[in-house]
């Protein structure tokens, strides 16, 4: 008598979702000599099969565990699930802006045409989609290596100066 059967994956996805209902569901592991008898084969919803090398195709009690724990990790971890709110325009420009004078302040702006780095840089930051706690990370960086220059205005000023 043959059981619908799962991969990893699949097993692991139809336990994170029934766990999401509040149902239960059980892992049931069964003896590396002998598997599962028939008795406790008839308690089971789905068999899982785990794919291994054709040549040696036997997994140990700990292995399967192990692959399956992890699977279980993995849909419980969902990074498409987790709402990142990227940072607003205003955040981003105003960093830019910090940025520009912070390279302007530490001589790596190359007066004659800083548009091009900065621009580059631009495109950097974007693709990164950074969030307001990373630009305010970003922008304190900044400021501590603007040190003193900073705080006398004089870069600033020089900068405001140029744009």
């Amino acid at each position: 008598m043959s059981w619908p059967q799962l991969d990893p994956r699949e097993c692991a996805q139809k336990v994170t979702a029934l766990a999401a209902t509040g149902r239960r569901a059980a892992l049931v592991f069964g003896r590396e000599r002998t598997g599962l008898t028939n008795a406790e084969l008839d308690l089971c919803h789905w068999l899982v099969h785990i794919p291994a090398n054709p040549d040696y195709s036997s997994l140990n009690i700990a292995m399967a565990v192990q692959v399956l724990a992890y699977e279980l990790r993995m849909a419980e971890v969902k990074p498409e699930a987790v709402e990142r709110q990227q940072a607003p325009v205003e955040a981003f420009e105003g960093f830019m802006a910090h940025l520009a004078e912070a390279l302007y302040d530490i001589g790596y702006l190359d007066e004659r045409n800083p548009e091009k780095l900065l621009r580059r840089l631009r495109r950097l930051f974007h693709r990164a989609e950074l969030d307001a706690h990373e630009i305010n990370i970003l922008r304190g960086i900044l400021n501590a290596a603007q040190g003193n220059k900073r705080r006398s205005g004089e870069g600033r000023e020089r900068w405001l100066q140029r744009s």
